[in-house]
């Protein structure tokens, strides 16, 4: 099984912390909202990707097993 970032595009409001603590594959579009890349994470990026999810702050971001 894989890791991919999901987001929850309702929950969102952009504020965009998730790129600042994981810009390997999460960028910003003109409004601020996450534009996540859909290759599964790594052992190397898991830990990033963990603190991202933990530090958003109203929890739309998640990782999820496909």
């Amino acid at each position: 099984m894989a890791l991919r970032l999901r987001i929850d595009p309702i929950a969102c409001d952009g504020r965009g912390v998730c790129a600042e603590l994981f810009p390997e594959r999460v960028s910003l579009d003109d409004w601020g909202f996450p534009i996540l890349d859909d290759d599964p994470i790594g052992r190397d990026l898991l830990e990033h990707a963990r603190r991202a999810v933990a530090a958003c702050p109203v929890l739309a971001l998640r990782l999820e097993r496909t």
